[in-house]
């Protein structure tokens, strides 16, 4: 049930991400203030991630779930009939709520029914639901946008709901209280306070690897590339705008192949093997988009190059997903955890706020190139913490 909301959780977000910095654009706004749009949903994410995970803890992940995506579901529908930049900048962050509360809930259940020896591959299967509808989402997004900038923000609200109706009607507590249980009494550790528990965690190299990683996660996915590739296709490559629907199909089709062998390997190799996979991945990736706009001018290469960046990001992001979240889950041991999961996910909106602000400045002032080098560079730090951290998987849980 969770791989099917996530389905059609990513299917509108497909459709709808290539239309965000064009219809604010449309505005006769800056390349900055475009990227902004991104980041205000990404801040709000941010901000509103402790009382989530407090609200999960309080109410349940069931309840927790579908209202957030009704609020995600209600304010896209108001986006898509703005009239000016100030109203798409702020239900865009009403939007934000919604989704860290969507977030929190969603992975804290996941994470509380899994046994460890599965949770690499019970996270990439979560994955796979949004995979599956991000590889159709970019290209109906493509279609859709070129039919209009506000009709994708309708049709996101449409699937949201459908989303919201899969929780409700089939997510139901007698369904999972068997498996909390069982997870819950093989593996969870004495019972803390929420704030001694989240210092405990805190103190923990391997729970500061994934907190670095899911920063990552949002500095480059949900930063970068969100805020950028739409741009760098209508205004780098000089191609039209359904171009970059397809773009992201090639990462999200990228993405679903690796994502089993990530998940996989995560369960038996270890979750810091996967993780640096994924950076080494996301390193070459950013690296080609440099190059793809140090040759622009060539359109057809430019395009190529365009369309293996994206390839390679999809790859990177697999193993960049799965490994992290299944690491948070052997610290947590089967325990109801909304605050330190809550604080996992506001590392990734940080990066989603930091990441368009950043390379949209670097963009009006520097240029392409260096709005997605800072990606590789971000990554090469990243990279350096999780290299230095233990490993959460036990060789005992390692079958």
């Amino acid at each position: 049930m969770l791989a099917g909301i996530a389905f059609f959780v990513a299917l509108g977000f497909g459709i709808v991400i290539p239309a965000i910095p064009i219809f604010a654009r449309s505005f006769d706004v800056s390349a900055l203030a475009a990227s902004s749009v991104v980041s205000a949903f990404a801040l709000m994410r941010f901000i509103a991630s402790p009382g989530a995970g407090w609200l999960t803890d309080r109410f349940g992940e069931r309840v927790i779930l579908a209202t957030g995506l009704a609020i995600v579901a209600g304010s896209s529908a108001l986006a898509g009939l703005s009239q000016n930049f100030g109203q798409l900048l702020i239900l865009r962050g009403i939007g934000g709520v919604g989704s860290s509360m969507f977030t929190v809930a969603a992975l804290a259940l996941l994470l509380r029914v899994v046994a460890a020896e599965q949770r690499g591959r019970a996270s990439a299967a979560f994955q796979a639901g949004f995979l599956f509808g991000g590889v159709t989402g970019p290209a109906v997004g493509g279609l859709v946008l070129a039919w209009s900038f506000r009709a994708p923000f309708f049709v996101y609200a449409a699937t949201l709901t459908a989303a919201m109706i899969i929780a409700l009607v089939f997510l139901t507590r007698a369904h999972l209280v068997e498996e909390e249980a069982a997870v819950a009494a093989n593996e969870s550790p004495a019972d803390a306070s929420k704030t001694a528990e989240l210092v405990r965690f805190l103190r923990m190299p391997a729970y500061r690897a994934a907190l670095g990683v899911n920063f990552l996660n949002g500095f480059v996915t949900f930063g970068i590339r969100a805020a950028l590739i739409p741009l760098f296709v209508i205004e780098g490559l000089r191609q039209d705008a359904a171009l970059s629907g397809f773009a992201f199909l090639f990462a999200a089709a990228a993405q679903a192949l690796a994502l089993i062998p990530a998940g996989r390997m995560a369960d038996l190799r270890g979750r810091r093997p996967a993780m640096i996979i994924g950076i080494v991945a996301t390193i070459v990736g950013m690296s080609v988009l440099v190059l793809a706009d140090v040759v622009s001018g060539q359109t057809t290469v430019g395009t190529l190059l365009l369309f293996l960046a994206m390839s390679i990001l999809g790859v990177a992001l697999a193993y960049r997903s799965s490994a992290p979240a299944a690491a948070v889950g052997d610290l947590m041991g089967g325990r109801r955890g909304g605050l330190p999961i809550a604080v996992f996910q506001m590392m990734s909106d940080l990066g989603s706020v930091i990441g368009p602000l950043l390379a949209g400045y670097l963009l009006d002032t520097a240029g392409f190139s260096w709005a997605f080098f800072i990606g590789a560079a971000v990554s090469v730090v990243v990279l350096l913490v999780v290299v230095r951290s233990p490993e959460t998987l036990h060789r005992s849980e390692k079958t």
